[in-house]
C-alpha cells in the first residue's frame, strides 16, 4: 500500500514538473494600451512599444520563429530590450537569430537595449563581444545614458538606466541634459523606481522578477531581489509608485530549473499617447 502511495506521489511530481516545463512553451502577447488608461480615449500622436525582457538564452523555449509569427501583424514603432540576454559567452551567437527577428519587424524607431545582472555576469571581454554583437544588429545599448527621437513634431527621451541589482545604475548620469519632453525609462531592475521621488518619468519598462518563475504558493523566493516591492505585490504587470507608471516583464526566458508555474513567457506591446508632451507645452504658454 505505501509503495502504491509513493508511486502515485512520484507520478504526480512527474506530472507537475512536464507541465511547468511545457508552460516554458506556452507564450503570452500581452497588450498595454497606457492611452487609454491616460487620457480615457486613444488619441495621438502614438508610440508602439514592443518589450523584450528576460531572454536567458541559456534557458529559453520561445524560438525566433515563434516570436515573428506572434508578432510579424503588430504595429510596432520601437523594440525595448530590457537586459539579462544569457549568462555564458557560448550563448550569445545564439541571440542573432532574435535580432534578426526584431530587425525584420521594421521598428520605425529602431531597437534599445539595456543591460541586466546576468549579462554582467561575463568577464569584461565577453560582455564587450555581447555589446558588439547587439550595436552590429541594430541596436542602441545604453549604460546611464539617454537619447531623442522625434515622433510626430514630439520629443521623446529614451533613458537607459543601468542595473541596479549589479550596482551600476546612475540617475544623474541616465537624466543628464535632458530637456521638455516624453521620458522613457528602461531598465532591468524594477527595484530603481523606489529610488525616484525626485526624478520624473512618464513610463518605465523592467524585467528581472520572472513573474515569480515559480510562483507556487507565492514566490518567496523573489525577496532576494526585491523585499520591498514583493511586499507591495508589485512582480508583474502595470503599477503605480509616486503616481507614475512602471511595467515589469515576466520575461521571455527562464534561470535555474526549465520551468514555470504560476507564470508564462511574456512579449508585451505597449501604446503609448504623447498627449501629454503637448499638454505639458500648452500649460507652460499659459
Amino acid at each position: 500500500m505505501k509503495l502504491f502511495f509513493f508511486i502515485l506521489v512520484f507520478l504526480g511530481i512527474l506530472l507537475l514538473f512536464y507541465r511547468a516545463y511545457k508552460n516554458t512553451h506556452r507564450v503570452v502577447l500581452n497588450k498595454i494600451n497606457l492611452s487609454n488608461i491616460d487620457s480615457g480615449q486613444p488619441h495621438g500622436p502614438l508610440l508602439n512599444i514592443l518589450q523584450i525582457s528576460d531572454m536567458h538564452l541559456e534557458k529559453i523555449s520561445v524560438s525566433p520563429e515563434q516570436l515573428y509569427n506572434k508578432l510579424a501583424r503588430e504595429k510596432i514603432d520601437l523594440v525595448a530590450l530590457t537586459g539579462d540576454f544569457l549568462d555564458k559567452k557560448r550563448s550569445i551567437p545564439k541571440l542573432i537569430p532574435y535580432l534578426n527577428v526584431f530587425n525584420r519587424l521594421n521598428p520605425r524607431y529602431g531597437i534599445y537595449a539595456v543591460f541586466g545582472n546576468h549579462d554582467y555576469k561575463l568577464k569584461q571581454k565577453d560582455f564587450e563581444f555581447l555589446r558588439n554583437t547587439l550595436e552590429l544588429h541594430g541596436c542602441k545599448t545604453f549604460q546611464n545614458e539617454n537619447e531623442t527621437i522625434i515622433v510626430e513634431g514630439n520629443p521623446v527621451h529614451i533613458i537607459g538606466i543601468d542595473d541596479l541589482h549589479s550596482k551600476r545604475s546612475n540617475l544623474q548620469t541616465s537624466f543628464s541634459d535632458l530637456k521638455d519632453g516624453y521620458h522613457l525609462v528602461l531598465t532591468h531592475d524594477p527595484n530603481i523606481v523606489l529610488n525616484m521621488k525626485d526624478w520624473y518619468f512618464d513610463y518605465l519598462l523592467s524585467g528581472h522578477f520572472h513573474g515569480g518563475q515559480i510562483y507556487w504558493p507565492k514566490p518567496y523566493h523573489l525577496a532576494k531581489l526585491g523585499r520591498t516591492m514583493i511586499q507591495m505585490n508589485m512582480i508583474k504587470g502595470l503599477h503605480y509608485y509616486e503616481d507614475k507608471p512602471f511595467y515589469i516583464s515576466e520575461g521571455l526566458g527562464q534561470t535555474g530549473i526549465n520551468i514555470r508555474l504560476g507564470s508564462r513567457p511574456e512579449i508585451t506591446l505597449h501604446q503609448l499617447s504623447l498627449n501629454k508632451v503637448q499638454d505639458k507645452e500648452i500649460q507652460a504658454a499659459i
